[in-house]
């Protein structure tokens, strides 16, 4: 597993270079959403609101709220609406209320038209306010009805008695006189006191007088989540989904990307990197097919997670390279002798700078160069999934060519095996990175230091041929 930080260059890699396996993603995903909205009708949401005059605590507003979507209140407007194929159980989960401020109760209802959206709406504000009546007296129950005006009745009845029997009493003759019309002012305050108290907790003083402040607005919109919302989520859904599984498989990667780990995994030094221009992905006689077709035309033929090719000198300098690996060679071996270059199969840019390291191998003037000056390296490509080296022959050792962040752990010690079983001994290790050419200067002339481009390729200016 990868322990590299995911940085947002990383993320900006993934979208240059896989924008055509992204965007196709991103469709199919718009298509996959205008599918599933297919399977959701649209439905319409239309809201009305009841207004509760008077002193309300926030809890009471809650409460009021409560009772908008209870069974008490929607199975009646279900019984009057008498939709057909809609029962009162499902007409409940359409419902919704909430307590706005200024003591208002909004009731929204959720019906596959705008017309249904609107009737059921204003007939579940219309049953709210009815049942506040029936709570408060005001309905069909005459007991109800009358219960708490009758006894209103029987205290103002009361009161005028009460006024009578002081005016009969004789004002303040006698201690008895004064003593009754005490005790009847006192009667009298009790009475008013406990007339104000029930009014205070009679029902009918909070819930009369609720009104639906006129009827529901008809919607002319689709409540969400709409067709267009099914489209887009679909496609977020999938681009995101594509990035995090190439986030994911980044993290996952077994692939080794650092010298040491390189060198570790094939069992010998690294006897240095050398470049190769940025040629593209070249096709290779089994990339072919409609598989291959299709992943060049999204652009999944590459590798999206290899760092983009930096610029690198002319090609004299990186003949140097190549020229240092060659002299780092002949030190490491006891006597002249030919060697394999083993590339592993699928490695372009290995393969390209093996056929360089083989052509500057058999140019090099060196006496003591192995070969006498003739090719001393044999470039063989291997499989990775079974490979398979030539047997110990004419020549007896092997030079690994490879790029960097292609090739596992196992991949590369099943490659040094295969070298051993060989009779090869693998002498050493040469990494291979992609350059990007300098542009061609428009003056015609070298620059300051530059070194002369040879004329013939793997000889520098002055070298016998």
């Amino acid at each position: 597993m990868s322990d590299d930080t995911i940085r947002l260059v990383t993320i900006g890699r993934i979208l240059r270079r896989r924008r055509r396996l992204l965007t196709v993603l991103a469709v199919v995903g718009a298509l996959v959403g205008y599918g599933t909205s297919a399977l959701f009708p649209p439905r319409y949401t239309a809201s009305a609101s009841v207004l509760l005059p008077g002193q309300w605590e926030e809890r009471e507003l809650l409460t009021q709220a409560h009772i908008a979507t209870s069974s008490a209140v929607v199975d009646r407007a279900a019984g009057a609406l008498g939709w057909t194929g809609v029962s009162s159980g499902e007409l409940r989960e359409r419902v919704a209320a909430e307590a706005a401020d200024g003591n208002i109760i909004k009731i929204s209802g959720t019906a596959e038209t705008p017309e249904r959206a609107q009737q059921l709406s204003d007939r579940v504000a219309r049953e709210l306010v009815a049942f506040a009546a029936r709570i408060a007296g005001e309905g069909d129950d005459p007991e109800a009805a009358t219960g708490p005006e009758a006894l209103r009745q029987k205290v103002a009845q009361t009161n005028r008695r009460i006024t009578d029997l002081a005016n009969a009493a004789d004002p303040g003759r006698t201690v008895e006189s004064v003593q009754a019309r005490t005790a009847l002012a006192k009667l009298r305050t009790a009475l008013e006191e406990a007339m104000r108290k029930l009014d205070q907790a009679d029902p009918a003083a909070g819930g009369a007088g609720m009104v639906v402040m006129g009827p529901a607005v008809r919607p002319t919109a689709e409540a969400p989540p709409t067709r267009a919302q099914f489209i887009a989520g679909g496609a977020l859904l999938f681009f995101l989904a594509a990035v995090i599984g190439h986030l994911a498989a980044q993290r996952m990667s077994r692939r080794l990307r650092t010298e040491p780990e390189i060198a570790a995994a094939l069992g010998s030094a690294l006897l240095g990197t050398v470049d190769v221009p940025d040629e593209g992905p070249a096709r290779r006689p089994g990339d072919r097919g409609a598989p291959a077709r299709l992943r060049r035309l999204l652009g999944a033929d590459t590798r999206w997670d290899t760092p983009a090719p930096r610029a690198s000198a002319d090609e004299a300098g990186r003949q140097i390279r190549y020229r240092r690996v060659c002299a780092r060679l002949r030190d490491r071996l006891p006597a002249p002798r030919r060697l394999l270059v083993v590339v592993p199969d699928g490695d372009e840019i290995g393969r390209r700078a093996a056929g360089k390291l083989v052509d500057a191998a058999g140019s090099d003037p060196s006496p003591a160069s192995p070969g006498g000056g003739h090719r001393a390296l044999r470039l063989v490509e291997v499989s990775v999934s079974r490979p398979m080296v030539p047997d110990r022959d004419t020549e007896s050792g092997a030079v690994v060519v490879l790029s960097a962040g292609n090739w596992t752990a196992g991949e590369l010690t099943g490659i040094a095996e295969a070298c051993a079983d060989g009779g090869h001994e693998v002498v050493g290790v040469v990494l291979a990175g992609a350059v990007r050419p300098l542009p061609a200067r428009s003056s015609g002339r070298p620059g300051a230091g530059a070194t002369p481009e040879p004329a013939v390729p793997g000889h520098a200016a002055g070298e016998p041929g």
